[in-house]
């Protein structure tokens, strides 16, 4: 039994010495985050993105309202955001990354759709979506 102990522990101390033969971990270099952000220096909230003195993006995003399947749903937000007096523009459905009737809702209409009036629009309306995208590539509304 004593000659069993000896072997394990010549093999512990052969199996100590090899691993510390193998180059030892290194620790990664860090690269300041300052070098990372560049011109984005500071964290903006999307609420310190919009104009709230004229309602106006500034930062060129856009309301989408919609992603219905049926164009029935959709004509009822139309008539809906119509009697809100809030100006909207019809996307067209046969755009491929449109997943649906969309609307998009004019700028200075903005600022009459806040949370609690979209909130209230999903209420009446169990599929309705709202996004803010870029509006470049969008036609302008009319």
């Amino acid at each position: 039994m004593r000659w069993l102990f000896l072997l394990l522990l010549v093999l512990n101390v052969f199996y100590y010495v090899w691993h510390q033969q193998e180059a030892p971990l290194r620790a990664k270099d860090v690269t300041p985050l300052s070098l990372y952000r560049g011109s984005q220096q500071d964290i903006r909230l999307l609420s310190e993105a919009t104009d709230t003195t004229k309602g106006k993006s500034t930062d060129g995003s856009c309301l989408y309202l919609g992603g219905f399947a049926r164009q029935e749903s959709a004509q009822a937000l139309q008539r809906r955001l119509g009697g809100l007096d809030i100006k909207f523009q019809i996307l067209p459905k046969d755009l491929p990354e449109s997943g649906g009737y969309w609307v998009r809702v004019a700028p200075d209409s903005r600022r009459l759709l806040d949370d609690l009036a979209l909130q209230n629009l999903s209420k009446e309306f169990n599929e309705l979506k709202h996004k803010i995208m870029p509006c470049e590539g969008v036609a302008p509304a009319e």
